[in-house]
């Protein structure tokens, strides 16, 4: 790997930083304002809805003007997003706030994408894994800053995100080179921004499937990932602090199977076999999850799940980058990244309709379900794997 994909990998973690300083506080930032329930779950949706719309435009403007401009205004963009949030004084300014954020959240996409403009095609699973593990790195370090920042209160959080993207910002402008050696072909309607490609790409011959896939993936995902943490606090009567403890745990997991576990699995096994490895443990875990309330058999579970789910999405963008076109790799990851957005919004709305406040035993029914309908998943990617695997070893 060369000097730009550690950059590359340097900026993708300390963005991750960056997003996950916020996970932990939006909720209860959202109440300060006066919000209800149903408003403050809007902070969430604004953010997905306008990310899955704008990041396309963003992917298909990087494959037109280069990856470097696209990602200075996506970080640009960030910082200036949560310094508003961060000094926000009515709640109308705090959605604006997020509303920007999502439009120019397309910097995970176009890194994807600089990912796959320096790296061949051998190495690229290899770089994804490390590429992810940068992002789970800053999985594990995001809340314990968030923690730190909360101290001195909650807007002191959004602060720090909009710092921590701007040093990404400037890592970006000084040091990160333009990695994109074939821009595509200039439009004949300057207002061909990509939007189309929501639906045609989906007929993209190989990554199209991909993308299906994905989408469903990030939604099972998204239905555990709503109902984990009141899970883990009200039915298995556990703390924040404890909680703290459980997402260091996946970050570090994380980390160590995207580093060293995708190179060695990747050198014995084909792609294809290890996500649907990925996807069977994943699936199998969210099952498992709820089965008997035991905090040492919920964490025994729990880290079996971390070690092989972060094997699941560093697979799914390689498969995606080997099947698109080189000249359409940020038009592939940033459709990618966009059903991935909307499948965040639409997750939490399903596990929500689940669970009642008042009966802690529904908490698990999002569990069972996710665990359900990864299996599902899973089916799908065996049944159409010719489609997307023919030339993946």
């Amino acid at each position: 790997m060369n000097r730009n994909f550690w950059i590359t990998a340097l900026i993708a973690f300390i963005n991750s930083l960056s997003f996950t300083v916020l996970i932990p506080i939006i909720y209860l930032y959202g109440k300060q304002f006066g919000l209800s329930d149903f408003q403050t779950s809007l902070l969430f949706s604004i953010y997905s809805i306008a990310q899955f719309f704008a990041t396309p435009v963003i992917g298909k403007l990087s494959d037109r003007f280069g990856r470097k401009p696209l990602l200075i205004i996506s970080l640009a963009g960030t910082a200036i997003a949560n310094l508003i949030a961060g000094t926000a004084t009515t709640a109308v300014a705090l959605f604006l706030a997020r509303l920007l954020d999502g439009i120019t959240g397309g910097n995970t996409s176009v890194a994807q994408a600089v990912i796959s403009d320096i790296t061949t095609p051998e190495n690229r699973a290899r770089g994804f894994g490390i590429y992810g593990a940068a992002l789970g790195l800053g999985f594990v370090l995001g809340p314990v800053t968030s923690l730190l920042a909360q101290q001195i209160s909650l807007g002191a959080a959004f602060l720090v995100s909009s710092a921590v993207a701007f040093v990404a910002l400037l890592i970006t402008v000084f040091y990160l080179p333009e990695t994109l050696q074939n821009k595509a072909e200039k439009a004949h309607n300057i207002f061909d921004l990509g939007l189309g490609n929501l639906i045609k790409g989906l007929a993209i011959p190989k990554v199209g499937i991909l993308l299906i896939i994905n989408f469903f993936i990030g939604t099972t995902f998204t239905i555990f990932t709503y109902a984990f943490q009141p899970y883990f606090l009200n039915v298995l009567g556990q703390n924040s602090q404890s909680l703290t403890l459980m997402f260091l745990t996946f970050g570090v997991l994380g980390v160590i199977m995207q580093t060293w576990g995708v190179s060695i699995l990747s050198r014995r096994f084909n792609l294809v076999s290890i996500l649907f490895l990925g996807l069977f443990i994943r699936s199998l875990s969210f099952v498992l999850m709820p089965v008997w309330l035991n905090i040492v058999y919920f964490v025994g579970v729990s880290i079996l799940f971390s070690l092989f789910n972060s094997l699941v999405q560093p697979m799914i963008n390689t498969l995606i980058s080997l099947n698109a076109n080189p000249q359409d790799q940020g038009t592939a990851m940033g459709l990618n990244a966009s059903y991935l957005s909307i499948a965040n919004g639409i997750g939490p709305v399903i596990a929500g309709m689940l669970i009642h406040q008042s009966n802690p035993k529904t908490y698990s029914y999002p569990l069972y379900l996710a665990g359900l309908l990864t299996f599902v998943v899973l089916f799908l990617a065996i049944v159409t794997r010719k489609r997307y695997a023919n030339k993946v070893k």
